[in-house]
């Protein structure tokens, strides 16, 4: 991709809420989880103050179709658990940061995204670090052909 442009952020721990699905689409049944319960309480109408991030949870094997998915949404301390939703503290971390359009072959465009931003830390000597690699959700994940988001890549500060 040569049009990738990165930046470097880092990212403040933050208490977090999490959706989780597994299957053969678990995006959409950790979407449709965290939307019917965080959706209620507005916090999806604020992005800026509750940021939503998305990773797999398992990845998918060559073996097993079946992966998982979570999602996390930044929540407030006070908030609590509630059915299958999860409260856990992330303690942040240093990422370098790539845009992401999935366009019309997700499936396709986001690894060849995810490969493109490794690629530049290496050429950039920015070594990987441990913690959660993930991708921030800037549109609706409701709409993959029009989904966006941003590749967050950890890395060693």
């Amino acid at each position: 991709m040569k049009n990738l442009t990165v930046h470097v952020v880092t990212v403040e721990p933050m208490r977090i809420a999490s959706a989780y699905g597994f299957g053969h689409n678990p995006e959409e049944q950790a979407w449709q989880r965290l939307v019917a319960w965080a959706g209620p309480k507005g916090l999806l109408e604020n992005r800026n103050a509750h940021p939503v991030f998305g990773f797999n949870n398992p990845n998918p094997t060559e073996q097993n179709s079946k992966f998982g998915f979570e999602f996390w949404i930044k929540v407030d301390p006070g908030t609590e658990p509630d059915g299958e939703i999860r409260i856990a503290e992330f303690n942040g971390g240093t990422y370098a940061v790539a845009r992401c359009e999935a366009g019309s072959d997700p499936g396709a465009t986001i690894p060849a995204t995810w490969k493109s931003l490794a690629d530049w830390c290496k050429e950039n000597n920015r070594r990987f670090a441990h913690h959660q690699p993930m991708e921030k959700i800037m549109s609706d994940p409701g709409d993959p052909a029009h989904l966006e988001l941003e590749l967050y890549c950890p890395i060693v500060e």
